[in-house]
């Protein structure tokens, strides 16, 4: 079986969140499975030099967009076993930042439309078009209305990946056909509540639908998780399942992590409280191993929750004997808040602002417990993480949080949850975690049980694999 992986961002070449892990992770685990999967991305001007260095040029054809044509050049890399194409046009792809454009309609519109114009040019014919969120929604939409009943690409199959529901790619109606190209008789494919709703269409031409949480996928058929969209789903239930999202295992290792102070494993965790003792020295926090140490990387978005940690943390702080420390950037409000609650408790809270890798590695291993009280979260990789570098994590139970967190109340989970948004809620699941961490041996063996979790990207490989299978089938 043979797919093409349609993503706008990919590590190691580009990334500005969660889909780049995956599609420089998934395609993998499939080669690995003999899936022969490659991955087609645009060739941004800010892919580094070195990467770009490691790229040969394939062919060049003639894109339609609308009414006129394109230049797209076809450019390939290989990385891990997986083959990378690369659409070139610098009219579209040569400028700073690869989202937030004033005509990121068209720049993806041509995208998608290249993507399946190359593959005669490329002598590669997939089974399935696995395209990701709105900006490869048109590939299922042009594949439809162009494509399906030419010979060469009669049997194929399209899957749109939903990883983030509120971000759907909407525009005027105006676009349809100077912009996008879609005959006037097919509006209606686009249409949705007045403007052109490119993940709608998508939802509507693919194949399937998917998700990145089993629990996500049934979430955004209510319309408090959907942003407008619970109608067309429901409509197309069908479509849709949910697989969650995996992290590479091998990057993601306490035992051979560079950024880490000391290695770690399940079999010998001596390693863990070092690193606790140096991160406390480095953000000037008491270096007591006995105190429980907090951590948080995040954006600082409100769907993450911060809203609830903006209520209680003053009474954490005032109730507990703990530390605390949270990374990450965004909304100026949390960015002041958390300042303030610095100089409030000096010595015991440390406010990190921007996002620095290595220090998120050091903090994923270093902390005792992770903090993810999110109000939305349709996969989430930072509770994995931490599983993985023995910190506990605290979640609300939504999304993929639900799906790879369960509590261990009754002796079996691997770590401590909670249900409503609610900040009393949030605080009651963190003092349970610090009655848990304040008996040393059950915590051993609950950080032990939450490092065997297998959060490997084989178990969601395999779960892609039946539904292609499935697909094809149809």
């Amino acid at each position: 079986m043979k797919v093409l992986y349609c993503t706008s961002e990919a590590l190691p070449f580009i990334a500005t969140g969660g889909l780049a892990d995956v599609a420089g992770s998934l395609p993998q685990a499939l080669r690995q499975r003999l899936i022969g999967c490659r991955v087609v991305l645009p060739l941004y001007e800010d892919i580094p030099q070195e990467m770009r260095d490691q790229m040969t040029f394939l062919t060049s054809l003639s894109v339609p967009v609308a009414w006129r044509r394109q230049y797209c050049g076809i450019f390939e890399a290989k990385v891990g076993g997986v083959i990378y194409y690369f659409i070139d046009n610098q009219y579209y792809f040569k400028r700073s930042g690869i989202y937030g454009h004033y005509d990121d309609a068209e720049r993806f519109a041509f995208f998608s439309r290249a993507i399946i114009e190359m593959l005669p040019y490329i002598d590669f014919q997939p089974d399935v078009l696995h395209c990701n969120d709105w900006q490869t929604a048109l590939v299922p939409i042009y594949f439809r209305l162009f494509y399906a009943h030419n010979d060469f690409y009669r049997n194929m199959k399209t899957l749109i990946t939903i990883h983030n529901i509120q971000y759907q790619g909407k525009y005027g109606l105006e676009l349809v056909n100077d912009v996008l190209g879609i005959p006037a008789s097919e509006v209606a494919l686009l249409e949705y509540d007045k403007c052109v709703n490119l993940l709608k269409g998508a939802i509507e031409c693919a194949n399937r639908v998917s998700t990145v949480s089993p629990t996500y996928a049934q979430e955004i058929l209510n319309p408090w998780f959907s942003h407008g969209l619970d109608n067309i789903l429901s409509q197309r239930s069908w479509k849709l399942s949910g697989i969650l999202n995996g992290i590479d295992v091998k990057n993601y290792d306490p035992a051979t992590d560079p950024n880490l102070y000391e290695p770690f494993s399940v079999d010998d965790l001596s390693g863990k409280a070092v690193n606790k003792q140096k991160l406390q020295e480095r953000l000037g926090l008491a270096q007591d191993p006995d105190v429980p140490l907090i951590g948080m990387v995040t954006r600082l978005v409100a769907h993450k929750g911060l809203d609830l940690v903006k209520e209680s943390l003053d009474r954490l702080m005032w109730e507990s004997n703990v530390q605390f420390v949270i990374l990450g950037s965004g909304d100026w409000e949390y960015e002041c808040f958390f300042r303030e609650m610095q100089d409030k408790y000096p010595g015991r809270l440390v406010a990190c602002h921007g996002f620095v890798p290595e220090l998120s590695r050091k903090i994923y291993a270093g902390s005792d417990i992770f903090l993810m009280p999110s109000k939305s979260e349709p996969c989430g990789l930072s509770q994995m993480i931490a599983l993985r570098y023995g910190t506990i994590p605290v979640v609300r139970e939504t999304g993929g949080l639900k799906d790879s967190i369960t509590d261990s109340g009754n002796g079996e989970g691997n770590g401590f949850t909670f249900q409503s948004y609610h900040s009393g809620d949030m605080i009651h699941a963190v003092h349970r975690a610090l009655e848990g961490y304040s008996h040393p041996e059950g915590w051993e063996i609950l950080v032990k049980r939450a490092m065997k979790s297998d959060n490997s990207w084989g178990r969601s490989a395999k779960q892609y694999i039946q539904l292609y299978k499935d697909m094809m089938k149809e």
